[in-house]
């Protein structure tokens, strides 16, 4: 595929994802908010509507700058090794975990930027783990993937495209 096509796919499914993070998180403050939690499964998961100006656990709360620094370094990273990935369908799972990396980075700058918080409402109360949204499922998912990639399915060989080097040097 022409590397034209190739990166208007990948910012269409981008695109895709961010409007599917942006209306679950619509639909969640449209029923969840100013409302109990919805049990899905007793004591083990819930729909529980939260705002977060911070990261996981409230960490770094109202550090906005920050988090909208972050949401640009990983748009620079991703732009970049797109750029550089070769267009082979060897490649493919490596783009969609940057397409779903990408994706959540963006997901919750469109809150912080628009809101200065993030709409949060899956809930597994079981761990009391902490709330989170789609968002934030696409980055967990993704670089959990990409970490099993690196390690189990690229070679140095195959991701040499990467490399700050130059040819031959």
């Amino acid at each position: 595929m022409h590397k034209t096509k190739h990166i208007i796919w990948f910012l269409l499914g981008t695109v895709l994802a961010v409007a599917f993070d942006q209306w679950t998180k619509w639909m969640a403050v449209l029923h969840l908010s100013d409302n109990p939690p919805f049990v899905l499964w007793d004591g083990v998961f819930e729909l529980h509507y939260s705002t977060n100006d911070g990261a996981a656990w409230g960490m770094l709360s109202g550090r906005q700058g920050f988090f909208f620094l972050v949401a640009v370094v990983v748009a620079a990273l991703v732009a970049y090794t797109l750029y550089k990935m070769p267009t082979d369908k060897k490649y493919l799972p490596l783009e969609i975990c940057m397409m779903l990396i990408l994706s959540g980075a963006l997901g919750n700058m469109v809150d912080r930027v628009s809101q200065g918080y993030v709409v949060d409402f899956l809930y597994f109360k079981l761990i009391n783990f902490p709330i989170f949204n789609v968002a934030d499922c696409y980055v967990t998912i993704a670089t959990a993937l990409l970490l099993i990639l690196l390690f189990f399915r690229y070679s140095e060989e195959d991701l040499a495209f990467f490399s700050w080097k130059k040819k031959g040097a």
